[in-house]
């Protein structure tokens, strides 16, 4: 080989290019790590109603590792969707040593249970409901319900509009029974969903027979047992009414 001219030329030029990378790569290395790319600046953009900048700082900058060219995009992004009200969150770098975050926030439809929200998409969610703007109604049921409760709390609210009176609460017990309390101060047990059409069948009966029931007992009615298979039973101040077309059990 120390004798062949081509070969020596070979390992030398193989030996400088090993240099120029080993300088270019220590060279790179000096530079991301100059200060000018340390991370001075997170601008957010998109939802930002319930976001503020000491929010912001006490639970992301900390948790925040590396400089410009270092900071690993993935984990940013699971630090602001760990924030309180943050649906979703996308983070892109700018030059050279800013973030540029952009936040989805749930909206919230309602309380759930004692201390969660749930989402107008059915995700529940933990957030300070003290930065809540009015009263929300109030949802509950067994784990895993709450899409099909805000389902059917879209239903209740369409059913019962005749009744001029909305849902305030709407509850799915452990067995799947359904209770509902209208603005207008009444209880209604509807009780299971046997078929498709089971509970829009139970209102209907409600709405259809509310102008003789309010004629006859005023409209202060505090509770209504729809779970009869062919009526309902009420209960106005101290009374109670069965409807003339029960002959069933609930």
């Amino acid at each position: 080989m120390w004798n062949n001219v081509r070969q020596l030329n070979l390992a030398a030029s193989a030996l400088y290019a090993l240099l120029v990378l080993a300088l270019a790569a220590a060279g790179g290395i000096w530079l991301i790590q100059r200060p000018a790319f340390t991370l001075r600046a997170i601008q957010i953009d998109g939802d930002t109603d319930h976001i503020y900048a000491q929010t912001v700082r006490a639970g992301v900058v900390g948790k925040l590792k590396g400089n410009f060219f270092t900071v690993d995009l993935d984990s940013a992004r699971v630090a602001f969707e760990q924030m309180p009200w943050v649906r979703h969150a996308s983070v892109r770098r700018v030059w050279p040593n800013a973030l540029a975050v952009t936040l989805e926030e749930y909206k919230p439809l309602g309380t759930w249970g004692n201390d969660q929200l749930v989402s107008v998409d059915g995700e529940l969610f933990t957030a300070n409901q003290g930065e809540l703007e009015g009263t929300l109604p109030a949802f509950d049921g067994p784990d895993g319900s709450a899409k099909d409760v805000v389902t059917r709390y879209r239903d209740f609210t369409k059913w019962f509009a005749p009744l001029k009176a909305k849902p305030d609460e709407v509850t799915l017990s452990a067995r799947y029974a359904w209770t509902v309390k209208l603005s207008n101060g009444m209880q209604v047990e509807l009780g299971k969903e046997r078929t498709a059409q089971s509970l829009s069948d139970r209102v209907q009966r409600l709405v259809a027979a509310w102008p003789a029931v309010t004629q006859r007992w005023g409209s202060d009615i505090e509770y209504a047992d729809l779970r009869y298979p062919n009526g309902f039973a009420i209960r106005a101040a101290n009374m109670r009414f069965l409807s003339d077309t029960d002959t069933g059990k609930k």
